[in-house]
């Protein structure tokens, strides 16, 4: 396994964006219309050849990548695409192909439209169906700020209806301006969109608050139908971000209530370290349905994801491993750079030290005994360290573990001899290479052999696999929609999945 110190962009080939060949797109999908167009490229309808099934493709021209910071721009997109894969309102991405000509990301098809436009049909929205909106929006903010990342271009352009229909589901599309960042990092590049960009963008020092204030303007968008700072000019509005006073008396504010008023306010305040968080306003009584409050914050991501794993047996803890082996730099760049976070001095491995610390930023009242025994689980070679491959083992999403290729390589890894079944004795030469000594196997093996024959074929090997280990300590936690949120250890909020 590479040291994740060593990014994909030290890949210096000037013409590529991925660090690996693909297959060609149009070998795999037909292009159909076109369905948009943006600042970089053009999305079109595509359909896969063999199961017909539709998609949307984002086709970037190459010849508007001028120079080496475009090529790593768009490189990160699709990797911060991968790192949210998971999430029920981002709009997932299903592969990536490039040629000479472009970089082309065949993404889940959204064909209910943008926000934007349901805006402009509507006027403006009731405070129920805003409110319900904006808790879709603001969770997808702290999604992305629980695993290291900042949109930074928030806006009703970047959030597509799933389907036409009333019931629609909200997803956030368009990554393109996004980064990760660390606590404490400041930004000083100025993006975004003109109505929606924050205070501190523009006097060019900022953090993840920005994407607060952008769904702050969202809101007053969505109640009153117009933006809260307008002007005829972009210098105009500029102005009137870093000056302007809110209108809450023209129509229709007088017959809104003060709790939305109120949470407007909160999420405009000027001074970002004294805005209201993502959770906070998720926690928020004109957000909260019926009087009832979300659960709190969930652990820290990586508190979440190791309790999670020190619940598995050894065979799953090793098979994660390896399937961990096969990611691709584009799947696992994201937890590359949360690794890098936690593993402060550099060295490869986060030691017991830099955990505790990482822990200990979030809040975490764990004791230290509670710490080392969650440590020893991850250290599946007892090195008294946790390495970059035991690392992705521990925090990697379920939704590629549970992939159908996954699982047969991981099996195929342990079945040796092809013989269909994981015997015994493969078992020990496996725990051996991982390191693991000498180890009682017979009672793990009657645990995952259903039939009782001694040996452990695909179907029970995929159970095991599938399985939900306990460990997190609330149902909606679960493996199956379980949205580990890791930067949460290095002192940012974690997410709150009400799904």
């Amino acid at each position: 396994m590479n040291n994740p110190t060593t990014t994909a962009t030290t890949t210096k080939r000037t013409k590529s964006v991925l660090p690996h060949q693909t297959p060609r797109l149009r070998d795999q999908y037909i292009l159909g219309k076109k369905l948009g167009q943006g600042q970089f490229g053009t999305t079109y309808l595509c359909t896969h050849k063999i199961n017909n099934n539709i998609y949307a493709c984002k086709s970037i021209p190459k010849r508007k990548l001028i120079c080496r910071e475009d090529y790593d721009d768009v490189w990160r997109e699709i990797q911060i695409m991968h790192h949210l894969s998971g999430h029920q309102n981002v709009v997932q991405i299903e592969g990536t192909y490039e040629d000479s000509v472009f970089v082309h990301l065949v993404m889940e098809l959204c064909a209910g439209g943008e926000l934007f436009d349901r805006i402009v049909a509507k006027g403006h929205y009731s405070e129920r169906e805003a409110a319900k909106l904006i808790k879709t929006i603001v969770g997808v903010v702290e999604a992305c700020h629980s695993l290291g990342v900042i949109h930074r271009d928030l806006k009703p352009e970047n959030f597509l209806f799933d389907s036409p229909g009333d019931d629609a589901k909200l997803k956030a599309t368009d990554f393109g301006l996004s980064v990760f960042y660390k606590p404490g990092q400041a930004f000083c590049d100025v993006v975004g969109s003109p109505y929606y960009v924050a205070p501190e963008v523009l006097l060019k020092h900022y953090g993840p608050e920005v994407d607060v204030w952008s769904a702050g303007v969202i809101l007053y968008i969505l109640l009153s139908g117009v933006p809260p700072f307008w002007a005829e000019t972009e210098p105009g509005i500029f102005r009137e971000i870093l000056h302007g006073k809110l209108d809450f008396k023209s129509e229709p504010w007088p017959s809104i209530s003060d709790s939305a008023k109120e949470l407007i306010y909160k999420m405009l305040e000027r001074d970002p370290r004294k805005r209201i968080s993502a959770h906070e306003v998720l926690c928020h009584p004109w957000i909260v349905d019926d009087k009832v409050a979300p659960d709190k914050p969930l652990d820290s991501a990586v508190l979440s994801r190791l309790k999670q794993f020190s619940a598995m047996n050894k065979l799953k803890k090793m098979a994660l491993r390896v399937i961990a082996e096969r990611m691709s730099e584009e799947e696992i760049g994201g937890l590359k750079e949360l690794f890098k976070m936690i593993d402060t001095d550099n060295s490869g491995t986060i030691t017991f030290e830099e955990l505790k610390d990482g822990l200990f930023k979030v809040g975490s009242e764990l004791m230290e005994s509670e710490i080392k025994s969650l440590m020893d689980a991850a250290d599946i070679d007892n090195s008294g360290t946790i390495d970059y491959g035991e690392f992705l083992a521990a925090t990697m999403h379920m939704n590629k573990m549970e992939r159908e290729e996954n699982l047969s390589a991981a099996f195929a890894f342990f079945d040796r001899d092809g013989s269909g079944y994981i015997t015994n004795d493969e078992l020990q030469q496996a725990c051996r290479e991982f390191g693991l000594g000498d180890v009682h196997l017979d009672d793990m093996i009657k645990d995952i052999d259903q039939d009782n024959d001694g040996r452990i074929d695909y179907g029970e090997f995929s159970a095991m696999m599938r399985k939900v280990d306990g460990g997190v300590g609330r149902s909606r936690t679960m493996m199956s929609n379980f949205n580990f949120n890791l930067a949460d250890a290095f002192g940012v909020r974690d997410l709150t999945d009400t799904h």
